[in-house]
C-alpha cells in the first residue's frame, strides 16, 4: 500500500484499515481546506476558537470543518498558513488570550508587597511566619530576604511538587539582585499555586540534587539557622547506570516506593473492590476463544484521561483514535535540525525516564494495570502525552507483552508472575514531538530458552545498529536482523516494522525486520527512525491478534521477545536518542544480562 497505509498497516485491525482508506479517498480533495480549518481561531476575542478543547490542538469540530473564519477588526477572513502554525500548539485558554492583537497591553501590572518577618516565640508561629514569608518572597525588594524565607519553609518540611523549584527560582534572583526580583509578577505565583494544586505529591526528580544536612541545632532562642548545602548530605541515593541495571535517575529507592505508592492511591480504580476471581475473568469477547499459548487475558480496567494543561496529540480526542496528520499520507523522511532536533532529543529522553520508572516497578506480583497507572503519573509529572492512549482507541498508556504476546499488550489486571518476561513499550508526546522505545525483561529465574530468546531480540538490534549511516539503504537492515535470528534458532515476525517517528507517531520511513524486504530509501544525516525486531522462539514468525484487536500472539503458543530504540542518522553514524543512562549515545552496549533482570 502506498502513503501512510504503507506505514500503519502494520499495527491497525484490518477492518479500521478497509474504514479509514475509504475516508482518505473521500477527503483527499478537501485536505488543504481542513488543514486550514484546524487553524480556525478568533483573533482579539475572549472567547475560545471552535476548536479548542482547553488541553491543546484537538482537530476541528463538527460544524466547522469547512470553510472556517476568523475575526480581525470585524472583517472575516482565511487564516493564512504562517497564522497557522504560530496558534496551533497553543496550550491553554490564557495562551490563547495573550497571544492575540494587544497582548502587551494585557500584561497584568506588577505588585511589590514587602516579605513577612520569619520570627516567632513557637514552632507552630514560626511555621505559619515561614509560609507567608515563603509566599511573598517572590515579589520581595529585598532577595536575601527572599533566599533566606525559602530556607526556612524549606525546613519546616514543604512537601509540595514546587517547593523545590521554587527555591531555585528564588536562589538565581539572588544573584541577579535587584533586577531578578523585580521581573517576578502575580502571574508566576498564581501559575505556581495552580500547578501545586495539580500535583497531589512530589514526582521523583529526574537528576541527582544536591543533598542537604543541618548545621548546628535548629532553633536558637526562636529562630531558625539556615541549612548549609553541600553535595553527598541527606539519604544516601543509589548510583545505578543503564549498564548494569534500571537506571534510578539519583531516587532513593526509600523514595521512589512512596512515590509508586502514592500513585497508585492517587490513581486508584474500580479493581480494588473485586474479588481475585472477578479481576481473573476473561472479557467476554474471550469467551470461547482458542488460544495458541497459556496466557490469559483478565479484567482491563476504564481507560484514563490526561489533566488539563498537557499537550495532546490530534488523535487524543478523536472517538475513533485518527490521526489528521497521519491521514494526508506524507512520503518525504523529514530531515531534523536545530531546534526540532533538540525537543526531539528532550522528548526521547524523557521517554527513557518513563521506561526506566515502568521497569523498576515491576516485579512478581505487580499487574500490567499497575504499571500503566505508574507511567500515567511519570507523564503527567514531566507534563508529556503517552503516545498510546487513545491512538485508533488503544485503551492504556503503555504496552505490556508478557510470555507469547509479540506486541501491543494492553495493560490488565493479571498479576505478572516468577519465570515470565515481559516487554515495556513506552512512546510519549511532547512539544509536538513523539519518542518510542521498547525492552524485554526478566522476571525472577527464566528457563535457558527464554534467556536465549531475549539476547537474540537485543543482538539483532545491536547488529542493525551498527548499519545505521548515511548512505545505508533503509531495507539492509532486515538481512543482518535475519541472520542473527537464524543462527540462534529463532524467527523475526514480518508483520510489524519499524517507523520514523517525530511529528508524526507513525510515519515514513519503513523498516522492515526480515531479509529480502523491498524497503525504499536511502539514510541521511537527520533522519529518525525506530528499529524494533521481534523474534520468535523456534522457525515460526507468524501471528495472531486476540479478540481485543490489539494484542499480537505468536501462532504456535512460544515466546517473543522485542526491544526498540529511537535512532538519529548523524554525519559520522548513529546517535541512539534512546540510548540507556550512562552508555555511549553513539553506539547500542553489548548485550549483559544484568540489565534486563528483574
Amino acid at each position: 500500500s502506498e502513503g501512510v497505509w504503507g506505514h500503519l498497516a502494520h499495527i491497525l485491525p484490518h477492518h479500521e484499515r478497509q474504514r479509514l482508506e475509504r475516508e482518505t479517498v473521500e477527503r483527499a480533495k478537501e485536505e488543504e481546506k481542513e488543514r486550514a480549518a484546524e487553524a480556525a481561531v478568533y483573533v482579539g476575542k475572549p472567547d475560545l476558537p471552535p476548536s479548542w478543547d482547553g488541553g491543546g490542538w484537538a482537530g476541528p469540530r463538527d460544524g466547522h470543518d469547512k470553510d472556517q473564519r476568523y475575526m480581525l477588526r470585524g472583517e472575516a477572513r482565511e487564516l493564512p498558513d504562517h497564522v497557522y502554525q504560530k496558534w496551533k500548539f497553543l496550550k491553554s485558554a490564557e495562551d490563547f488570550r495573550m497571544a492575540g492583537p494587544g497582548a502587551e497591553k494585557k500584561k497584568k501590572s506588577k505588585k511589590k508587597k514587602p516579605a513577612a518577618e520569619a520570627a516567632a516565640a513557637d514552632d507552630e508561629a514560626l511555621a505559619e511566619a515561614a509560609e507567608a514569608a515563603a509566599a511573598e518572597a517572590a515579589e520581595a525588594e529585598d532577595p536575601e530576604a527572599a533566599a533566606e524565607n525559602g530556607d526556612v519553609l524549606d525546613e519546616e518540611g514543604a512537601a509540595d511538587g514546587d517547593a523545590a523549584a521554587k527555591k531555585k527560582k528564588k536562589k538565581k534572583k539572588k544573584g541577579k539582585g535587584t533586577e531578578g526580583t523585580e521581573g517576578a509578577n502575580e502571574d508566576d505565583k498564581e501559575g505556581a499555586e495552580e500547578e501545586a494544586r495539580e500535583a497531589p505529591f512530589a514526582p521523583p526528580p529526574r537528576t541527582e540534587e544536591d543533598g542537604e544536612e543541618e548545621d548546628g541545632e535548629e532553633e536558637q532562642e526562636g529562630a531558625v539557622k539556615k541549612k548549609k548545602k553541600r553535595r553527598g548530605g541527606g539519604k544516601k541515593k543509589t548510583g545505578t547506570s543503564g549498564l548494569d541495571g534500571i537506571a534510578t535517575h539519583g531516587v532513593s529507592d526509600e523514595d521512589f516506593a512512596a512515590w509508586c505508592q502514592k500513585s497508585l492511591e492517587a490513581m486508584a480504580n474500580n479493581s480494588q473492590s473485586m474479588s481475585e476471581q472477578e479481576l481473573k475473568r476473561p472479557p467476554k469477547e474471550f469467551w470461547g476463544y482458542q488460544f495458541s499459548g497459556s496466557l490469559r487475558p483478565a479484567f482491563v480496567t476504564k481507560q484514563m484521561r490526561m489533566p488539563e494543561g498537557i499537550l495532546l496529540p490530534d488523535y487524543a480526542l478523536q472517538p475513533d483514535g485518527s490521526s489528521a496528520c497521519e491521514r494526508i499520507g506524507v512520503k518525504e523522511v523529514p530531515i531534523l535540525q536545530g531546534q526540532e532536533l533538540e525537543t526531539m532529543r528532550m522528548a526521547c529522553k524523557l521517554g527513557r525516564e518513563v521506561l526506566d520508572i515502568a521497569a523498576r516497578f515491576m516485579r512478581p506480583g505487580v499487574t500490567g494495570d499497575e504499571i500503566d497507572r505508574v507511567v500515567y503519573q511519570a507523564c503527567v509529572d514531566r507534563k508529556i502525552y503517552p503516545s498510546p492512549l487513545n491512538y485508533f482507541r488503544f485503551p492504556k498508556t503503555v504496552c505490556v507483552s508478557a510470555n507469547e504476546v509479540i506486541c501491543h499488550g494492553i495493560p490488565d489486571c493479571r498479576p505478572i508472575e516468577e519465570g515470565d518476561i515481559v516487554n515495556l513499550d513506552v512512546s510519549i508526546f511532547y512539544q509536538g514531538f513523539h519518542s518510542d522505545l521498547n525492552e524485554t525483561f526478566f522476571i525472577g529465574d527464566c528457563d535457558e530458552d527464554s534467556q536465549r530468546l531475549v539476547r537474540t531480540a537485543y543482538s539483532s538490534l545491536f547488529a542493525a545498529s551498527q548499519l545505521i549511516r548515511p548512505g545505508t539503504f533503509y531495507r539492509d537492515l532486515g538481512n543482518a536482523i535475519n541472520a542473527e535470528a537464524g543462527k540462534n534458532n529463532c524467527a523475526v515476525v514480518t508483520t510489524y516494522c519499524g517507523h520514523g517517528v517525530g511529528q508524526l507517531f507513525h510515519g515514513p520511513p519503513k523498516v522492515p525486520h526480515y531479509r529480502k524486504n523491498k524497503a525504499v530509501g536511502i539514510m541521511k544525516p537527520g533522519h529518525v527512525f525506530t528499529v524494533e525486531p521481534m523474534i520468535n522462539l523456534g522457525g515460526n514468525g507468524g501471528d495472531r491478534t486476540w479478540p481485543d484487536n490489539w494484542t499480537a500472539v505468536t501462532r504456535d503458543g512460544k515466546r517473543s521477545a522485542q526491544f526498540e530504540h529511537t535512532f538519529l542518522v548523524t554525519e559520522t553514524g548513529v546517535e541512539v536518542l534512546t540510548a540507556r543512562v550512562g552508555t555511549d549515545p553513539t553506539c547500542m552496549p553489548p548485550y549483559n544480562l544484568a540489565m534486563f533482570q528483574r
